[in-house]
C-alpha cells in the first residue's frame, strides 16, 4: 500500500483569493472593503491627522512600488538562471546554483541590507536605492530559482521527448515548449513571493530609503502622532498586498481558462 504524498505550500505573502476556497474569497472581500470603509472614516471624521498623513505618504507609495518593480524583474532573471543551473547535468553550474541557494536562504534579508550597504561600502559607496534593489533581488532570486526548479520539474518528460523528435534543440525546447507550460504552475508562487518582496521593503527604511515606512516614520517624529501614523500604514499596505493578491488570481484564472484550450 503506497500512501500519496501530501505536499503542503504555505509562503510569506497574502493568500491568493479563489472562488474554489468561499472562505478565503469572503475573507478577502470583508478585508478590502473593511480596509477602505476604515480608511475613508479615519481622513473624513478626524482629518488632522489622518488627512495630513494620506497626503504625506504618496512620495513613499511610489518609491516602494520603484523597489519592488525594480527588484522582482532582477530576481526573477536571477531565479530563472539559478532554476536552470540546478536542472543543470554540469556538475559546476548545478554546485554553483545549488549553493548560491542554500547560502542566501541561510542569511536574513536585513542581514543582507546590512551587509551591502555597510560592509561593502568600506570598499565600493553604494546609493541607498541601488542597494535596497540589489539585496531584494539577490535574496528573493534565491528563493524565485526553487520556483522555477519546481515548476521545470513538473512539466511532464514526454514534452521534452516530443520537442526533441521535432528537431528542437535542448534551449529551444526548454523555452519554446516547457517554459511557457511550467508558467501556469510557477505563477502563484511567483505572485506570493512578489506580495511577499513588497512587504518587506519596508526594511529598505533602514537605509534611508525614502519608502512608505521612512516617511511614516519621518511625519511620526515630527507630529509625535505614532498611533495614527502607523495605523494608516498598516492600512496602506494591507490595501497593497490584497489588490495584487487579486490581481494574481485573475492572471491565475485566465492561464488556467486559455490552458485548456
Amino acid at each position: 500500500m503506497t500512501q500519496e504524498k501530501i505536499i503542503i505550500d504555505v509562503g510569506d505573502g497574502a493568500a491568493i483569493p479563489s472562488k474554489k476556497d468561499m472562505g478565503l474569497f469572503s475573507a478577502w472581500r470583508i478585508s478590502f472593503c473593511g480596509a477602505i470603509v476604515l480608511l475613508i472614516y479615519l481622513v473624513i471624521s478626524r482629518p488632522d491627522p489622518y488627512l495630513k498623513i494620506v497626503k504625506f505618504l504618496p512620495d513613499g507609495i511610489i518609491v516602494t512600488f520603484q523597489v519592488t518593480f525594480f527588484s522582482i524583474g532582477l530576481a526573477l532573471i536571477i531565479g530563472l538562471i539559478t532554476g536552470l543551473g540546478r536542472i543543470s547535468r554540469n556538475r559546476i553550474a548545478n554546485a554553483i546554483a545549488s549553493t548560491y541557494i542554500e547560502v542566501i536562504r541561510g542569511i536574513p534579508l536585513l542581514v543582507q541590507l546590512f551587509y551591502i550597504y555597510y560592509a561593502l561600502g568600506r570598499f565600493v559607496r553604494v546609493p541607498d536605492m541601488v542597494a535596497a534593489v540589489i539585496a531584494m533581488s539577490v535574496c528573493y532570486g534565491a528563493y524565485m530559482g526553487e520556483v522555477f526548479r519546481a515548476g521545470i520539474e513538473s512539466i511532464d518528460k514526454g514534452q521534452t521527448e516530443a520537442a526533441r523528435s521535432l528537431g528542437f534543440n535542448r534551449t529551444q525546447t526548454m523555452f519554446y515548449v516547457i517554459l511557457p507550460q511550467a508558467w501556469r504552475t510557477i505563477l502563484p508562487p511567483v505572485g506570493n513571493e512578489f506580495i511577499a518582496l513588497l512587504k518587506d521593503t519596508s526594511l529598505v527604511s533602514i537605509l534611508a530609503v525614502a519608502d512608505l515606512l521612512r516617511r511614516g516614520r519621518e511625519f511620526a517624529a515630527e507630529s509625535f502622532a505614532y498611533f495614527e501614523t502607523y495605523t494608516i500604514i498598516a492600512l496602506i499596505y494591507l490595501l497593497i498586498t490584497l489588490l495584487l493578491s487579486k490581481l494574481v488570481s485573475i492572471m491565475e484564472d485566465r492561464l488556467n481558462y486559455y490552458g485548456k484550450f
